[in-house]
């Protein structure tokens, strides 16, 4: 994960925007369930991760989080089912640990044997997931 963030940070400069780092950071999370599975990975997640960014929302890590679904289907190799947009405070926040994250989570999920199978569960029942930093482009006139 920190080798990440450094290649990221190190890229800044080349994308030609020095305070890049400093500004929001969007990215897509994208979730690709076995067939027959969605609505048990839906469920897992509002469960137990939905609350978990909540609380990083409330601290400002997170500025702002959205999910999505396809309206339609498309081809096999290029289905997703649930897709999760959050929007960092920063780069940097993006992809350091959360310090927090083990206080709230026993906060939130008294028992954490429960909570550990399910999430582990949550992720044993997808096909593919996959993470994409996105940013804004203009349009011109």
């Amino acid at each position: 994960m920190r080798i990440a963030l450094a290649l990221l940070l190190a890229a800044v400069p080349v994308l030609g925007a020095e305070d890049t780092a400093a500004k929001p950071f969007a990215v897509e999370y994208y979730y690709k369930a076995r067939w027959g599975h969605y609505d048990e990975f839906v469920k897992l997640f509002r469960k137990n991760h939905w609350p978990l960014l909540k609380r990083q929302k409330e601290q400002g890590r997170i500025l702002e989080v959205r999910a999505d679904v396809p309206r339609y289907h498309g081809t096999e190799d290029g289905r997703w089912d649930y897709r999760v947009t959050i929007v960092w405070r920063d780069l940097a926040t993006a992809y350091e640990k959360w310090p927090d994250q083990e206080r709230v989570t026993a906060e939130l999920f008294a028992d954490r044997k429960v909570f550990e199978a399910e999430e582990q569960r949550r992720f044993e029942i997808l096909l593919a997931h996959w993470d994409l930093p996105v940013s804004s482009a203009e349009l011109g006139n």
